[in-house]
């Protein structure tokens, strides 16, 4: 979440008229992420999240995300809700941005995942991807091996003035990825960014997932390679075995994974870092001055990368066939 777009009162004002949830009482940015506008809303009715969805998100993948939202709920899955407004629609227009209304989580996200929440994410996961099998629409994975490479021709320029090198080093990386991409893995609806500030816990206990604007079709496990990257490093360097080992098997015990995506998953934990290296140097070489968010530094995900590609096979995350 991110905000990079300004609402003024009286816009706001105006937009809310076409919604009944109440009063408002109270607006706040909210800073954490990268991709949309985002602001805490606040009525006598109680708080709901409004966003505005940035250049980077197709307006025509909406309807897919919003109702993806809806089928994931109504099979126990914790999500956010759209909020229709007056004319029944859940989607409408913002500052010259498509917006939406959702309903509000409770609950925090962890900032030093533990065992404990590692083992809940990974049972989580399996959940979505069984409740989104029977999802209709499909949305392909635009930031999947086959996207990295614009990605990386849109930084190439600069990416040494991050690491000397790194261009060349990202290129070959880049090379071998596309060459060894795996074809013929289970698929379904995968989040695909699922970071720990997108899961809440209440009590330690998984109460939410949210920022589902990166859903769409692809391996299921590589879901679960982003979030061996997202949810079991101690810093930059260090994999947590025992964060990972717990997390993939509370997801066997919902799914099991063939032996095709076991084997597989070194090399989507390549490629998952590769995605996040590339959209965060992106992101630090072009986030608009005054915009109100911090650029993550995509060099935690170079170490993480590295890590990958030394492993000697899939029982290093902590699992054994």
């Amino acid at each position: 979440m991110a905000v990079y777009t300004d609402v003024s009162d009286d816009d706001l004002t105006t937009f809310l008229e076409g919604y009944d949830i109440g009063r408002l009482r109270a607006c706040k940015g909210i800073a954490e992420g990268v991709e949309n506008s985002n602001f805490l809303l606040v009525t006598d009715r109680g708080p709901h999240i409004l966003t505005l969805y940035e250049k980077r998100v197709n307006p025509d993948d909406l309807p897919f995300f919003l109702g993806l939202l809806r089928h994931l709920a109504a099979r126990d899955i914790p999500c956010p809700q759209p909020v229709a407004g007056r004319d029944g629609a859940v989607l409408h227009t913002l500052c010259d941005r498509p917006a939406a209304i959702v309903t509000f989580l409770d609950g925090v996200w962890p900032k030093r995942p533990e065992v404990r929440h590692c083992a809940q994410l990974g049972e989580a996961l399996a959940r979505l991807h069984l409740a989104g099998g029977d999802y209709p629409p499909t949305r392909r994975n635009s930031l999947s091996v086959d996207g990295w490479r614009p990605l990386f021709d849109a930084a190439a320029e600069r990416a040494d003035s991050i690491k000397p090198g790194l261009r060349v080093e990202l290129e070959a990386e880049l090379d071998a990825l596309e060459a060894l991409w795996p074809r013929n893995l289970p698929t379904g609806i995968i989040h695909a960014d699922l970071f720990p500030d997108n899961v809440f816990f209440v009590d330690d206990t998984l109460s939410g997932l949210i920022d589902f604007y990166f859903a769409c079709d692809d391996f299921l496990a590589y879901d679960l390679a982003v979030c061996l990257n997202a949810w079991c490093f101690e810093g930059e360097r260090e994999f947590n075995v025992t964060k990972a080992r717990h997390m993939l098997t509370r997801y066997e015990k919902v799914r099991p994974l063939s032996d095709a995506e076991f084997a597989a998953l070194p090399l989507l934990a390549r490629g998952a870092a590769m995605r996040f290296l590339l959209t965060r140097l992106y992101d630090w070489l072009n986030t608009p001055p005054g915009a109100m968010v911090r650029p993550k530094d995509p060099m935690e995900y170079y170490h993480k990368l590295a890590f990958h590609r030394a492993v000697s096979g899939p029982g290093a995350y902590g699992l054994s066939r």
